[in-house]
């Protein structure tokens, strides 16, 4: 449970001494951002990790208020930073779960902006068939998904206070002052105010192409274009749930399909980012166990990402085949009520031979990391997580989720912390102690 503080939250159940941060954030919002807007201005470009010159032309001064305690102040940051990206993925998994979820009272962790765990709410039971088509134990895998974020938040806040270090821009996001977003209004949600979008995103699921070739490497290729699985959610802007009962039934139950494909390669692009955050940012803590958080949250990322990758790949598959399934193309509604987009999902199971698309960089069931070029192409092909450059990656995290639409709605002042939260994070350097 939370208590009120710096219009954010603390758990109730035991006291939390949290440092004064009044003129910590005063001091922030005085602060000019130019990275604000260089974040709004990112394409799809974003969506990967951006070339260290333009990253760090966006940094500021190091702010003095930025209490670490008894961390390192880059130790401080860090964590910080995830533990803010956690939040964010514990209000993107909450919906989710509401609407798609197993509908059982087994979460182990409490939820980070509430302090209790999620009550069932009866879910939504077209988009859930739209998911068990994916597999059917989609809703178990969303519940425990979860469950695991909601526990990752809440660690690294406890651990933050337990060293002394400020929280306040975390109570920020786990209070009220920024969960404004309307979310889905159908059967299943909660119809409360969000952090996150999930009604218009632009999905880069270039994760597909990346993890499948051997030649190239995002850390020594940041220009080269990866295979995408679904192109066309790389463009315009797609809902991953239903935003009424309107969706659910229109076009037949397609469009409710549709959505819940949406959903299924949306998991996995918000896996891969922490499958790779992780790794990249561990490269410059110094406090041997904070290093040891790091490299202990970051696998169940990995096993994430591998989870909702395997699975996505089911979207309009023949169980039967050969032969492939045909293309399964739809419009959203209109706007102002729907996107107006357009979505394709092929069958990623068959080769074109068989009325598929799968090449070598498309197979659906190819999930394990193909070897590629590591850190030098003198060295032989590796089989690797990528990116796990350390430049920019904090920043790059942030924009990536800028670019997939998750905050559009936000306030300004929601960007500037993220924003924030990320340079300082960008700006750790290992210590000698």
């Amino acid at each position: 449970m939370k208590k009120e503080q710096n219009k954010g939250r603390m758990t109730s159940s035991e006291v939390l001494m949290v440092p004064s941060a009044d003129g910590e954030l005063d001091s922030r919002r005085r602060r000019q951002f130019g990275r604000r807007s260089f974040l709004k201005g990112l394409g799809m470009a974003g969506a990967t990790l951006l070339p260290a010159s333009a990253l760090l032309a966006t940094k500021v001064r190091a702010n003095p208020g930025d209490a670490s305690g008894s961390l390192t102040r880059g130790d401080a940051a860090i964590l910080r930073f995830l533990a803010a990206a956690e939040i964010i993925e514990s209000d993107l998994w909450e919906q989710y779960w509401e609407l798609g979820g197993n509908q059982q009272p087994d979460f182990a962790s409490t939820n980070p902006a509430t302090g209790v765990a999620p009550a069932p709410t009866g879910g939504n039971t077209p988009y859930t068939n739209g998911l068990l088509i994916l597999d059917g134990d989609m809703p178990q895998y969303i519940q425990d998904n979860t469950d695991d974020e909601f526990s990752h938040a809440n660690f690294l806040i406890a651990y933050l206070v337990s060293k002394g270090a400020s929280v306040s821009e975390l109570l920020q996001l786990t209070g009220t002052e920024f969960r404004t977003l309307p979310g889905s209004q159908a059967d299943g949600s909660r119809k409360k105010g969000r952090l996150t979008n999930l009604t218009q995103l632009t999905i880069d699921t270039s994760y597909w192409g990346r993890y499948r070739t051997d030649s190239k490497n995002p850390d020594l290729d940041p220009t080269f274009k990866f295979d995408q699985a679904v192109p066309s959610l790389g463009t315009d802007k797609h809902t991953a749930i239903p935003r009424t009962n309107d969706d659910n039934t229109a076009q037949g139950g397609n469009l409710i399909t549709a959505i819940a494909f949406t959903a299924g390669f949306h998991f996995g692009f918000i896996e891969q980012g922490g499958t790779s955050l992780y790794p990249s940012l561990a490269q410059r803590v110094t406090d041997p166990e904070v290093l040891r958080i790091l490299l202990s949250i970051g696998p169940t990322e990995t096993m994430h990402f591998q989870t909702w990758h395997d699975k996505a790949g089911n979207a309009n598959t023949n169980p039967n085949g050969p032969p492939a399934n045909a293309p399964f193309t739809v419009t959203d509604f209109p706007a102002p009520k729907g996107n107006g987009s357009t979505v394709t999902f092929f069958d990623l199971h068959f080769p074109p031979s068989q009325g598929g698309v799968a090449s070598e960089t498309l197979q659906a069931n190819l999930i394990m990391p193909e070897p590629t070029p590591f850190l030098n192409r003198k060295f032989p092909i590796c089989s690797i997580i990528r990116p796990t450059n350390t430049t920019g990656a904090a920043m790059g995290a942030a924009a990536a989720l800028t670019a997939d639409g998750l905050f559009r709605g936000q306030t300004d002042a929601f960007m500037d912390l993220i924003q924030d939260l990320a340079a300082d994070a960008d700006r750790a350097i290992r210590e000698d102690v």
